[in-house]
């Protein structure tokens, strides 16, 4: 095989890789409005920003997409992440349709559904009764697979993960 061919190769592979990621981010966005149709006047909790656990890197996270998705249908979001909280605020300033909880209990807090977007490990095992008591109606979109859904929809939560 000669070099040409084998770098095309490698740069459709990484053309693919790079459009399912895309596409990825979209699926969530997908499930909330199949779920709720208009999402003008609604608010969501989002746990995590960062693009992988364990940074603070936003470049390219999905929470951005979702964010701006969210925005542009009326919606407003409380977000906490552990460690990207400071790089958020430096993304977005003084969004008013963005506040911060100091923990992930605090940011589910009267929001009408919980969003998971990174899957920091504090988020693994989380209180599913406390969550529902918080939350106007207790519905959960997992873009991370964190949870077991037939636990989780046991429980009384309705729950939608991707990729399931």
């Amino acid at each position: 095989m000669s070099v040409s061919a084998t770098s095309g190769k490698r740069r459709s592979a990484l053309t693919a890789v790079e459009e399912a990621n895309n596409a990825q981010k979209h699926l969530l966005t997908a499930k909330l409005k199949a779920r709720f149709g208009d999402l003008k006047g609604m608010h969501f909790a989002l746990w995590g920003l960062a693009f992988k656990p364990n940074t603070d890197n936003m470049r390219d996270a999905p929470s951005r997409a979702l964010i701006g998705v969210l925005f542009a249908a009326g919606a407003t979001v409380t977000a906490y992440d552990p460690v990207a909280i400071h790089e958020t605020q430096r993304i977005y300033g003084d969004e008013p349709r963005l506040t911060y909880a100091a923990n992930p209990m605090a940011a589910v807090d009267g929001a009408d559904a919980l969003i998971i977007v990174t899957e920091w490990k504090e988020f693994r095992s989380p209180d599913f009764e406390v969550i529902k008591q918080k939350l106007k109606q207790p519905v959960i979109f997992d873009g991370r697979n964190l949870y077991d859904p037939k636990l989780v929809r046991g429980l009384g939560v309705e729950y939608f993960a991707v990729g399931r």
